[in-house]
């Protein structure tokens, strides 16, 4: 866990998908990020994910909203490309934990990269090797990798679920080679649609997020694994979705026309305060 305790009383927020509980975000004094409290253990962590409705674990494309969900991401993906080939080295190895369903493995593979995954859902690993050749594995396998084997690894929203959070960074600078880059992709607490929502606003997602993230703290974070964020990155789509989910949370509707005008309101906003719904971060080894 991260070495300083929270102290300061944030925000109770309601899981809306799962379970019907309620956390407390509390202020870390330490890197300034939210903590999920009480954060639940790893036996207990599982059965907050058990839901047909977790859309990153499924192919699934019911409704309209899930078919949005599968069209955005399908442009997401070749900008997600873009980004890792302006960091490539001449081996182009790639790993990407969290991976899912492993959709963008096979865009990355199809594009003459050698890939590995992991992912401890075992539906959503199921679904990502056969899609990638059987090259996605349970969380075990981070530790099995050899030291410097990657010139890229991706998180896009995986971060923020990571327990032991600490631990997890100083793996993953181990695995990365020495001028590897590290993306990171997380939710952004300061943002509009964040500060609007307030305890609904659907990116807070408890307890699956154990940790909520600001740009501040992730600098704190990586500093002081002696790594360093090079650039940062919005992700313009993020608002649209976050905040007809939120819609959603807060009225008991997906009503899509205030969900994309409060998108599109954080984005406008984004552009002059860089406060985006979610950001990517762009790490490298000092």
């Amino acid at each position: 866990m991260v070495e300083e305790k929270s102290n300061q009383n944030y925000l109770k927020v309601k899981d809306h998908s799962v379970s019907g509980e309620t956390f407390q975000l509390m202020e870390n004094t330490e890197y300034g990020f939210l903590e999920t409290t009480p954060s639940p253990s790893a036996e207990q962590l599982p059965k907050y994910y058990k839901s047909e409705d977790y859309i990153s674990h499924t192919d699934a494309k019911r409704n309209l909203f899930e078919k949005a969900y599968h069209f955005i991401r399908t442009i997401a993906l070749k900008k997600k490309l873009n980004l890792i080939n302006s960091y490539t080295g001449k081996s182009k190895t790639l790993l990407d934990v969290g991976c899912g369903t492993g959709d963008f493995l096979k865009v990355a593979q199809q594009n003459q990269w050698m890939v590995s995954g992991i992912e401890p859902n075992e539906q959503a690993r199921g679904i990502a090797n056969k899609k990638n050749n059987n090259s996605v594995y349970d969380t075990e396998q981070l530790y099995k990798f050899e030291s410097n084997s990657f010139d890229v690894i991706t998180l896009w929203h995986v971060l923020e679920h990571l327990p032991n959070l600490k631990d997890q960074i100083t793996l993953l600078k181990k695995l990365l080679k020495p001028k590897g880059t590290l993306i990171v992709a997380v939710p952004n607490y300061k943002s509009f649609d964040a500060t609007y929502y307030k305890n609904f606003w659907a990116a807070y997602d408890v307890p699956r997020h154990l940790w909520h993230f600001n740009k501040d703290s992730i600098r704190k974070l990586f500093t002081k694994q002696s790594m360093e964020v090079v650039k940062i990155k919005p992700m313009w789509f993020d608002a649209f979705y976050v905040s007809l989910l939120s819609e959603k949370y807060k009225t008991g509707k997906m009503n899509f026309v205030r969900g994309f005008w409060f998108g599109l309101r954080s984005n406008l906003k984004a552009i002059i305060t860089k406060e985006a719904s979610s950001l990517i971060y762009v790490i490298k080894n000092k």
